[in-house]
């Protein structure tokens, strides 16, 4: 059972979080987050569509961390779950915050939301990764 035991921690240990793929995370949060500066609030208030290709670009970003990494994300742990939930949570928030200073004609304002939200969700996705690599430890 040692033997094991030491074989999960050499992988883990050996296992490194891809920077440039969470911070390609961050910047499809960013993207949607920004993308509240090309709308109209108001009663004729349309969501913008390139929201939906965020999603899809988050997705490949995730999918590319999985292949480059083997860490599967739907095993990470309730820290990790907490991370993403985080994720959503400050990225709804900053899109609110961005459609409310776009509403007062504050349009370059969402530039500073959108890196609010390149920086949480950078983060909390290092939270999460690190999460899944503890659990894959302990496994």
């Amino acid at each position: 059972m040692g033997t094991l035991e030491a074989d999960r921690d050499r992988l883990a240990s050996s296992v490194h979080a891809p920077w440039v793929l969470l911070v390609a995370l961050g910047c499809m949060a960013a993207w949607w987050v920004s993308s509240a500066a090309f709308t109209s609030p108001g009663a004729d208030y349309e969501p913008p569509t390139s929201g939906w290709l965020a999603l899809v670009g988050a997705l490949v970003v995730v999918y590319l961390i999985r292949r480059q990494t083997g860490v599967r994300f739907r095993s990470m742990g309730a820290q990790a779950g907490w991370a993403v939930a985080g994720v959503v949570v400050v990225c709804l928030v900053l899109f609110s915050v961005s459609l409310g200073l776009v509403s007062f004609g504050l349009h370059w304002a969402v530039a500073l939301t959108s890196l609010a939200a390149l920086v949480a969700t950078t983060c909390l996705a290092g939270v999460a990764y690190r999460s899944a690599v503890e659990r894959l430890r302990r496994a």
